[in-house]
């Protein structure tokens, strides 16, 4: 301890006092927003799914008519991410999806395993989205999902059927219950958030900056010729006298402005 103490000393009295340095940490990622839009037709269940993901609640009745956008401020692996659910209210298939084809980071289409029209109707809703999202970087996910696996007994699609279509279209596929657990349903909406924090980074492509070896070659360079002037001797050099006037002795030493180097993320 006294040889430390005694090094201290002697580095203090060569380089003089040390300076505290405080480090403020910084954020690496600012909050994920991402926008999930429930698709299927109506009786599907995108009401109660959407309910129940945000509240943990079950209600088994809506108005079929409501269409809105909920918001929720989610962790999703340690990441916060604001999440907005447009909950759809389209009748009978894919009407003026323009309102949230371009709004969209994810989709979740819905059917009802016990209701074959309604899964049908996915179909319609998958090409739909395809078509829109084929070329577009980055790519939104899409999750085709079967609800009410609590009317098992009244099964008309069977999970074959939906991982079929799901592989058909490229698409993650599950089945949920939305009068169940909440857990499950959670996991499908964070799967979703997932997904686009995937197709996000697969889109972000490094910028690499290569070197171009054939526009500069030393080879194909044109010989350099020495260009230069001869200095007068010593017997023909002028004396030349140069005064400087008070004001020129005050002006300041010119001054150099650095740019500030760029960073490339």
């Amino acid at each position: 301890m006294r040889n430390q103490t005694s090094a201290s000393i002697r580095m203090s009295l060569m380089f003089g006092k040390a300076r505290t340095c405080n480090i403020v940490t910084v954020p690496e990622h600012e909050p994920l927003e991402c926008n999930i839009v429930i698709l299927g037709a109506m009786g599907s269940g995108k009401s109660a799914l959407t309910v129940k993901f945000l509240t943990k609640r079950f209600i088994s009745e809506y108005d079929p008519n409501l269409e809105d956008t909920y918001t929720s401020e989610e962790v999703v692996d340690q990441q916060p991410v604001l999440v907005k659910v447009m909950d759809t209210a389209d009748q009978d298939g894919p009407v003026n999806c323009e309102r949230y084809l371009s709004w969209a980071n994810a989709f979740i289409i819905v059917y009802s395993i016990d209701n074959r029209n309604s899964f049908e109707a996915c179909q319609q809703y998958l090409e739909t989205v395809t078509l829109y999202s084929k070329g577009l970087q980055p790519e939104a996910p899409v999750i085709l999902l079967g609800n009410k696996v609590d009317m098992e007994r009244y099964r008309q699609v069977s999970k074959a059927d939906g991982a079929a279509l799901a592989l058909r279209f490229g698409c993650l596929f599950f089945e949920v219950s939305a009068c169940l657990d909440f857990l499950s349903v959670q996991h499908i909406f964070h799967e979703a958030i997932r997904e686009v924090r995937r197709e996000t980074e697969r889109s972000i492509r490094p910028l690499f900056i290569s070197e171009d070896k054939s526009a500069i070659s030393l080879s194909s360079a044109p010989p350099l010729t020495a260009c230069y002037k001869e200095l007068p001797t010593p017997a023909t050099a002028k004396l030349v006298t140069v005064k400087s006037s008070r004001a020129q002795s005050k002006r300041r030493a010119p001054t150099l402005t650095l740019l500030k180097g760029f960073k490339i993320f």
